[in-house]
Parts: C-alpha cells; structure tokens; sequence
C-alpha cells in the first residue's frame, strides 16, 4: 500500500473516521489462536481496519453468524478443473475459496512460456487470488515428449510479476538428489521463496538430499510414515484430497495440536463434477471434521497455514491489515458457506457469483493436437513373448502398481484379457507430430469392450487411450484430432460421448455446468463399457506420469518409475 493509503486505513483503524462496512456480531475464527471470538469486523476499502465497536457508513448485523477468512487451496492444477479460470471462479468462489496456489505445468507442458503468461492474464480480474507457482518440470521427464521446454532462464522473467510467488512442484528428484545443474538452477532462482516438493516415497539419505536442496513442502505423501518422516525434516505436510488421490484420512493421525501448524490442506486435481457436487475446499473440511479433527484446527489448515507455507501475509486471518476475504458459514460441520467477500466486496451469495467474470483471452492457445498419419496397425503390440509387464490400477490413487500377466497372442499379436481385466494402452505423441506410440497393457478398469482416449495426460499431455479393440481406439484417438483436444467413449465403431477441451487440449471454453452435463455423459457411458472405478478418466490421465511410481506409460515407451528408466514391455519372470 501507499502511505497514503496506510494513513487513511489507521485513521478507521483508531476510530477517527468511520469504516466503509461493519460486520456486526459476528462469531469470528481467529486463525491464529484456534478459537472462536464474538466481535464486530470493520472494513475500510479492500482491508479490515480493525476489530470490535466501530462506526461506519453501512453496517450489517450478522447476529451471531460465523465468519472465517476465506478458504486457500496450497496447491492446485487448475487444469484438471477442464474449466477456463473465470468459470473454475464461479464454481469455487460460492464455496468459500478466496485463493490458490496454481502450478500450471499442464499448460505450460503443451504451450511453454506462452502458457504462463495466459494463466497469469486470465486470473487478473477475478473475485478470487490466484498466484502462480512456476513450474519446474516442463517437461516432467526425459522420457516422454513435452511441447515445451522451460529451463531457469526462461522461467526467470517471471519473477517480477507481483503473483508468482515461487517455484511448482520438483518432480525430478533424483536430478535434485544428484545436483543436476539445469534442476538446482530452477530452485535457485527462488531465492528463498517458497519451493514446492514432489518425492512420493522418498526417505532416508536421498529424502536429506532432497530437503537439504532447499525445498518445503510436500504434497505426495501416502503413508503416515513417509509424512512423519518429512515433518522431521521440516518440511511442510500439504495433504492433498483430489478427485483421484485421497491422503486425508490416511494422514489425519498425524495432526496434533503440537504438529498443527506444519500442515495444510490442497486439492491438487479437482474435476468440474466433483467441484459442482462436493464443493472445493469446503468439502475437504467436512471430510476432516467427519473423521474427528476439530472443527477451527481444520479451518486453520485450510487458511492460515496455508498462507504462512506460501508467505502470504495479506489472508488467512481475519486481522487488522488484512484483506477482508471472508466467509461467512452455517456451522462448522456441513461448511455451508451463506457468502464470501473478497477484498472487501461481497462476491458470492446462496451459491451464486455476484460480479461478472471476463473470459479470458484464448489467442495462441488453441489448435494444439498436432497429429501424423495414424492407423490401426501402429496399435498392434507384436508378440516376443507372452509374459508382460502390467500397469497396476489403484483405487484412489495416482501410484500404480506393477504386475505381471501372461497374455495370448493371434497372429503375432498380444491380446487385451477381459477376464484378467487387461486392457492396452497407448500414449501418442501429439505436439511435434514425430510418430511416437507407447504401447502396452494396464489392469483394472474394468473395461469389456470399446476405448476410452483423453489429450489430458499428465504430464506432458500426449493423448492416452486405454481400450480392448485397437480399431474402437483409432477412432477414441482421431476423434480427439478432430475436437481439438477432450475426452470421449468409443464402441464398435460408435463415439458414445465427447467433450471439447480446445484450450491447450486440456480445458474447455464453455460454461460449468455444460462441461460437468457432458462428464456425465461420459460416466455414463463407460460405466456401459464396464468401467466401475471412481473418476476413469482422472485416473487414466495420471498413467503416463512418470514420476509417480512405480510404473507408467510414455509416447517412448514403458517407464519404471522406481528405476526412472524405459523398460520393456516383455517381463522376465512373475
């Protein structure tokens, strides 16, 4: 702020002029001592002023309603909303979210540099703060084929803008273990803000070398020990609860009320259905009171120290000097949030936004889903032998496990097994048009028949298909050529449903609730293929991870991820 401006505020802040709005008794949630304080809150322009009896211009009498700062998500991909940023506003601002910390790698995978600075514009005039972690990993790998390459001095620029808070998520860990200079570069340049970790399963001396590199956080964490392992270390304890992976109630254990402050809640990925449905941040704070944490500890998670991770010293709390981000809520049990203001304007109100939201500008970032000339041949997986390695699904997870499976072949060719419930799977290369197919088999979705194709695959966002016929998955593929990027269900020859994502190939350009109709159509018809799992094709996309073990799919071919190498597709033994 200006001095100007300060000096104005301290003149509400001691009472010689009055506040624009007074919040009347109200319950408050002070953040900082975990406890629930019945005051009045003055707010002058976009801050509080102060707390207790005030004069103002409008006053408001909240008669006894509960009011806590506005929900942060710590770590989010936007992207997996599939909604453009206004529209992920207007779901997620009635709910109660004030901010988030937004990697973007998904985009800047596909777009680079150009990726950042649409994010970074897109996000400017929304009811909502939205900062930006640069990302550290574009490509995530050497092993797949990314449409951008960002290394530090690209990144570097940046640093100026006023949100970009810090360095995304470090999934090249043994490049940080083993002092590679372009990834040391990268955490570098934060110069001592924040630097978000990615080591699912990391322990003992590599786990100290990762930490000793400078990093903080961690949201990969599925295990109470592993999580118990890098709270010793200092590290911040991010507990993701997404539409795939749920850590929640897993590591909930290990919040007490002397290791409170060391943990925050995220999201990480979020589907629009599951935001419509559950809500967003609220909906992780039902879960955790649900399974025993105490109400206002769980609002501190999700607010003050997730703003203390990220050095945001403007939110999180409802003080003198803060923004007045609010939310004011029925009870600390179902969260249901009755408005939300944001820089001191009321924004949302009985689930609706009340501010318009611009869309954003979508110039250079359409058109994306480059492909050659493709055929049901290059599908074919030639048989040299009948013992493979499998992807193992896991239930709400994005680590897979590795099997071994004996299949048939038919004219030289390995066969998808329904009665195994093996499917093939197969990731295109999608941005420079080289012709690269990663082909093999995964377990568990329950897929009888027809194809499933996505172009969002995390991370370098290739178009990953999964199916039991090569010619149902030409289709699934050269169908998502044609809508510029999506999702879609294929039998016999049929497109059950589909969905456009033409920004980038992984978000749409249409309202909310059009999208979540279209998912819907989509559940339901791979739910007519057999498919039984929660969120398929959350959990589809996250198969050609690989960073997150222990076994995945690339456009290069089949990933140990424990290994961080390309293997083959032929195992040795069971």
């Amino acid at each position: 702020m200006e001095i100007s401006e300060i000096q104005e505020s301290l003149s509400v802040s001691r009472g010689d002029r009055p506040a624009d709005l007074l919040l009347k008794n109200a319950r408050v949630i002070n953040t900082a001592s975990c406890e629930i304080i019945e005051t009045s809150v003055a707010i002058f322009r976009r801050r509080i002023a102060g707390l207790g009896n005030y004069e103002a211009t409008r006053v408001e009498n909240l008669k006894g309603a509960l009011l806590a700062p506005s929900f942060l998500d710590g770590h989010i991909h936007l992207e997996s909303s599939l909604l453009s940023p206004d529209q992920f506003a207007r779901v997620v601002v009635p709910h109660g979210t004030g901010g988030v910390a937004w990697d973007p790698h998904e985009f800047a995978n596909v777009l680079g540099a150009r990726a950042i600075e649409f994010v970074l514009n897109s996000t400017e005039n929304l009811p909502l703060a939205v900062w930006v972690m640069l990302p550290s990993c574009v490509p995530a790998t050497h092993m797949e084929t990314a449409g951008a390459n960002l290394d530090a001095e690209a990144l570097r620029p940046f640093l100026s803008h006023p949100r970009v808070i810090g360095i995304a998520e470090v999934m090249n860990f043994p490049g940080v273990i083993f002092g590679d200079a372009s990834v040391l570069a990268k955490v570098d340049i934060a110069k001592g803000r924040p630097v978000d970790g990615h080591a699912q399963g990391l322990s003992g001396k590599p786990l100290q070398a990762y930490m000793a590199a400078g990093i903080g956080t961690d949201h990969e964490c599925t295990t109470i020990e592993e999580a118990r392992e890098k709270l010793r270390g200092g590290m911040r304890i991010l507990i993701r609860e997404g539409s795939t992976a749920k850590n929640l109630e897993t590591l909930l254990p290990l919040i007490q009320p002397e290791t409170a402050r060391r943990f925050a809640f995220v999201s990480d990925d979020r589907h629009a259905d599951d935001l419509l449905d559950e809500g967003h941040m609220d909906a992780i704070l039902r879960k955790a009171v649900r399974l025993g944490l105490d109400p206002i500890l769980a609002v501190q998670l999700a607010t003050f120290n997730t703003a203390e991770s990220f050095e945001r010293k403007d939110v999180g709390i409802i003080a003198p000097g803060r923004l007045a981000n609010l939310v004011q809520l029925e009870d600390l049990k179902n969260f249901k949030v009755v408005r939300t203001w944001h820089e001191g304007q009321l924004v949302a109100a009985e689930g609706e936004v009340l501010v318009s939201l611009p869309p954003p500008r979508t110039e250079g970032v359409m058109e994306t889903v480059r492909l050659g000339d493709i055929s049901v041949e290059d599908f074919a997986v030639k048989a040299s032998s009948s013992l493979v390695r499998v992807i193992d699904l896991i239930p709400n997870q994005i680590v897979t496990g590795a099997w071994t499976a004996t299949l048939r072949s038919e004219n030289g060719r390995l066969q998808v097994d329904a009665s195994q419930d093996i499917a093939k799977l197969v990731v295109v290369e999608r941005h420079r048009m080289t012709g690269n197919i990663g082909k093999g088999f995964v377990r568990g979705f329950g897929l009888r028949s027809g194809a499933l194709a996505s172009s969002v695959a995390h991370d370098s966002h290739n178009i990953v298909c999964a199916g039991m016929s090569d010619s149902d998955m030409l289709l699934a593929v050269v169908t998502l050529r044609r809508l510029g990027g999506g999702l879609c269900v294929v039998n016999n020859g049929k497109v059950l449903a589909e969905i456009a994502l033409p920004i980038a190939g992984l978000v749409s350009d249409r309202p909310a609730r059009e999208v979540t109709e279209s998912l819907a159509k989509i559940e339901q018809a791979t739910k007519s293929l057999g498919v039984k799992i929660h969120a398929p094709f959350m959990a589809l996309s996250f198969l050609a991870l690989p960073v997150i073990p222990h076994l995945k799919m690339t456009d290069m071919g089949l990933v140990d991820v424990d290994a961080f190498k390309i293997v083959p597709l032929e195992a040795e033994s069971r």
